[in-house]
């Protein structure tokens, strides 16, 4: 069960990567530019991301420094995961919490900065799913704001929804930026 776990990380982590590739090829202020139609630049969905992998561990760190008796990660941590996909790619604009928006993201950031940033938080994850006790392992830690409880697989799945549906988003900023 570790094993899936880490190689959740590990495409996740893939994805995380070929997107900073990709946006290797535009310039910081194209990275910057807010889209015609509004809304978030490239880089500022980036640091959302970011901002949501941080606050995340920060709380399962938290939650575990109290020793808590954690419940096993069953079939009620599947459907959570289920409903966050199907949340996820509805084809809606949300709010995001204020925690991870407006307020918390870069008005500039290079993407350097942005890299460095995001590299530290997966370097982060990946260390705390190695070195996580076996007794972890088929827990709900995490809990998400929206729909609860998650299993490690279903927090790593939550990344991976919450990216595509972002990477979208990114995709749409740049549609005019200027390549480097």
């Amino acid at each position: 069960m570790k094993s899936k776990i880490l190689q959740l990380n590990a495409a996740y982590q893939d994805n995380v990567e070929r997107l900073l590739e990709e946006a290797g090829g535009y310039t910081d202020a194209a990275l910057n530019s807010s889209p015609p139609t509004g809304g978030w630049s490239a880089i500022q969905t980036m640091h959302h991301l970011i901002l949501s992998e941080e606050l995340s561990l920060a709380y399962v760190y938290k939650k575990l420094s109290f020793q808590p008796a954690l419940q096993p990660a069953g079939l009620g941590a599947r459907w959570r995961a289920v409903s966050l996909w199907f949340y996820l790619n509805l084809p809606i604009k949300f709010r995001a919490p204020k925690i991870v928006g407006d307020e918390n993201l870069p008005a500039f950031a290079s993407l350097a900065e942005t890299r460095d940033r995001w590299s530290l938080i997966r370097e982060e994850w990946t260390r705390f799913l190695q070195e996580m006790a076996d007794d972890l392992v088929g827990k709900a830690v995490y809990r998400h704001p929206l729909v609860g409880r998650l299993s490690w697989s279903g927090t790593l799945l939550f990344f991976h929804y919450h990216f595509d549906r972002h990477h979208k988003q990114i995709k749409r900023a740049l549609q005019n930026g200027v390549h480097s």
